[in-house]
């Protein structure tokens, strides 16, 4: 659908839209309160252009080594397509066996827009039943994250995973929350990091002292990272584990400087967001508090393997919660003198990393 567009610009274009729109919302707050009518049909209106335009422009993009693992996604395809045996599916049950029995009656093409419809239509379900008729700010920040497009259109089964993740946060029947966190596992077996996350979320109510223990991830990551990272890949038996112990086999430009200390400073944003609302701002909330207490545990998961090859994939298991740690207090209570203000304040900073990262430092 989208082919005439030349594919070295295919991800800026996506920015450039994101940034139009931003730009747009931000002259509806010089005009408009959070709450006024006209300001919440306009931003609805561009909730319903956002979405549509995301899943199509994803979903429908060229099959192409630009995106990196797409090519084997769609080799996998291909390969069952044709005939090929599943019985060598050895993990992420759910996922290969939707892409085997999806092969029989889809092209590649319509394949690669369903996961497309894994993908997004988790992040507007959590906005619209978390935010209702603010949902537009939710989403927004969702798509605009640092990490998004990468795993829309390269780390697609990861990307998938953490979606569907999501939805544990939107319901409080046990039996459903543990239906969703299987399914997430068996589209992706890392998201045992974040449910490990959840779990003990769930059980500890102190997110201040979670916090302290972030912090002593660091000088732990620091002095002893390379023996964590060897004990990791022995308990865990997988293929991925690869990228623990194994050095940096692929060139990997984000690890292959060792400790990050620009991303443990973007990881640290979110964690002190949760902090500001939490305890300087007296927000109450048991949702939330679970939500960020899940991102801080697994992103402290993160800085423990942090040296590794392909950390960004570990990274990712916690920075797919950033935009809700930032943005739900926001739109459930004000916080703030002028609460539209600080929205666009957040957002405007949220999305000027992605862009900076995406856009202008590859550029």
């Amino acid at each position: 659908m989208f082919d005439l567009i030349p594919i070295d610009l295919y991800s800026n274009i996506y920015n450039y839209i994101l940034l139009g729109i931003l730009l747009l919302v931000t002259l509806y707050s010089m005009k408009f309160r959070l709450k006024n009518a006209v300001n919440i049909f306009n931003v609805n209106i561009l909730l319903v252009f956002l979405f549509v335009f995301t899943l199509f422009y994803i979903g429908f993009r060229p099959i192409s080594g630009k995106f990196l693992d797409m090519t084997t996604y769609n080799y996998e395809f291909e390969y069952y397509k044709s005939g090929g045996d599943p019985t060598k599916i050895k993990s992420d049950y759910f996922f290969w066996y939707l892409t085997y029995f999806t092969s029989k009656f889809l092209n590649a093409n319509q394949y690669f827009f369903l996961l497309a419809c894994f993908y997004i239509i988790p992040l507007f379900i959590v906005s619209k039943i978390f935010f209702k008729k603010y949902a537009f700010y939710s989403f927004f920040l969702f798509v605009a994250s640092f990490s998004f497009w990468a795993y829309g259109t390269n780390g697609i089964r990861n990307g998938i995973a953490t979606s569907i993740f999501l939805l544990v946060f939107v319901t409080d029947k046990r039996w459903l929350q543990v239906l969703i966190l299987c399914i997430s596992i068996q589209f992706h077996s890392s998201m045992i990091i974040p449910t490990i996350g959840f779990i003990v979320a769930n059980l500890y109510k102190n997110p201040k002292n979670i916090v302290y223990a972030w912090f002593g991830c660091i000088p732990i990551s620091l002095v002893l990272g390379d023996v964590i990272q060897t004990l990791f890949a022995g308990l865990i038996e997988d293929d991925r584990t690869s990228y623990l112990t194994e050095g940096n086999i692929n060139n990997d430009n984000f690890s292959s400087v060792g400790f990050r200390w620009d991303f443990v400073l973007y990881s640290f944003s979110a964690v002190y967001a949760g902090y500001f609302y939490i305890i300087k701002k007296k927000f109450n909330d048991n949702k939330y508090r679970i939500i960020y207490s899940t991102y801080v545990i697994t992103n402290a998961f993160w800085i423990l393997v942090i040296k590794a090859n392909f950390s960004n994939r570990f990274a990712y298991l916690s920075w797919f919660l950033m935009a809700i740690v930032i943005i739900y207090p926001l739109l459930k209570k004000q916080l703030f003198k002028d609460p539209y203000k600080a929205i666009i304040y957040v957002t405007l900073a949220y999305f000027g990393f992605t862009f900076f990262m995406n856009v202008i430092k590859l550029s």
